[in-house]
């Protein structure tokens, strides 16, 4: 791909558009910010622009206000938090377009810092609507796009801007998520091996169908299992299971086999009546799953399996967590893969929210080579599907 990067522009009094992702939990009563990590991983890209005494000006979006104004998703408690990172004053105007924006960033010094308020508080955002797209261009001269994790999504702050800023490219967030996810498809070391669990098989399928023929084994685990072992004609209880899926799932095993690409299923499991703490639990192996039980976790021969398995790889995908994680006695699972991959040597990639809760839970997160910041994105990059808010920087 021929992408520019930030550091290939003069960047010194020049305004810069940074396309962030600020898409960050909020308490739902207080909305203060409960998880940073999203404002964190964009710092370095806003430092080094800022170290260039560059105008920045930042945009993103946050939550779903389906276009229109509504204070609850409000950028301010994104706008305090950076300004305590950053150690610098963010101006915050009241909108993202408009006159009054205009204004503040023609006034804006170099070394400043403009956070714009909700992209998705205009409906022509999310509809990619090219007079909008044209109005964010106005305000600058550079355009970047450092949000990965919206860069599935043809908006006018992730794709149409791009049309109408000749010098455009990417973060240094952006750069490395190409890095790394790139390395997987193009040069993985081998033995490769991938990880993938959560509750759905249809949000995998065609990773599962873009991996074969460039991974050496797939581990299969989550609720989406049981589609495979419904596939294999087995039982699975009252277990969360897409049934409607379990006839793709047979067939990805019997294309799998014949490219000599193996894939692992669970050959045991916790299971209990329903997701409580502490419920009443037993171990099943996969022929004897009871009519009446739900599998909540991979039981510990699945386990010792996969850490085998684990073990031996050169490189690891992971993407979706093993089990309820977030409720104990069904987090074991996800926890020990979280030490297996971060204890392999491999080098390792995590993609998925729920993944990144996990090795963040399990206190191995700064062991992992590269924590990816876009679940649906880097998703759709291993399908091989040619990202909207890449696609556009291409030269």
């Amino acid at each position: 791909m021929a992408l520019k990067t930030i550091r290939d522009f003069e960047l010194e009094g020049k305004r810069v558009f940074l396309r962030v992702d600020f898409n960050v939990p909020q308490d739902k009563q207080t909305g203060a910010i409960s998880d940073d990590t999203r404002i964190q991983a964009a710092l370095p890209t806003i430092n080094f622009a800022l170290e260039k005494k560059a105008r920045l000006i930042l945009a993103s979006h946050l939550g779903r206000p389906k276009g229109k104004v509504d204070p609850t998703f409000t950028l301010m408690p994104v706008a305090e938090r950076l300004s305590e990172l950053i150690e610098k004053d963010v101006i915050f105007p009241d909108d993202c377009v408009g006159d009054g924006v205009k204004k503040i960033v023609r006034e804006m010094e170099p070394g400043s810092v403009v956070l714009l308020e909700n992209l998705r508080f205009h409906p022509e955002e999310e509809a990619n609507d090219p007079a909008f797209s044209e109005k964010l261009a106005g305000l600058c001269d550079i355009y970047i796009n450092d949000a990965f994790g919206t860069a599935h999504r043809a908006h006018s702050s992730t794709a149409g801007i791009a049309a109408y800023v000749p010098d455009k490219g990417v973060g240094l967030l952006m750069e490395k998520e190409i890095e790394y996810l790139g390395k997987l498809l193009e040069s993985p070391e081998r033995p490769f091996v991938t990880i993938l669990g959560g509750a759905k098989v249809s949000d995998k399928i065609g990773v599962i169908q873009n991996l074969i023929g460039k991974v050496d084994e797939i581990l299969i685990c989550g609720a989406m299992a049981y589609a495979f072992l419904l596939g294999r004609g087995l039982a699975v209880g009252t277990s969360l299971v897409e049934e409607d899926k379990a006839k793709t799932a047979a067939e990805i095993l019997s294309r799998a086999e014949s490219r000599g690409v193996k894939i692992l299923l669970p050959v045991d499991h916790v299971v209990a009546k329903a997701v409580e703490p502490n419920a009443e639990t037993k171990i099943v192996s996969s022929e004897k799953m009871p009519f009446d039980l739900m599998g909540l976790d991979i039981g510990p021969k699945t386990i010792e399996l996969y850490k085998k398995e684990i073990g031996k790889a050169k490189t690891i995908f992971w993407n979706g967590p093993a089990g309820v994680f977030e409720t104990p006695p069904f987090d074991q699972g996800t926890m020990e893969l979280a030490k297996a991959v971060a204890g392999s040597g491999a080098m390792t990639v995590i993609g998925g929210g729920d993944s990144v809760s996990a090795v963040n839970k399990a206190g191995v997160a700064d062991k992992i080579t590269h924590i990816s910041t876009g679940g649906g994105a880097s998703l759709e990059f291993l399908e091989g599907i040619k990202l909207p808010g890449i696609a556009a920087l291409e030269s």
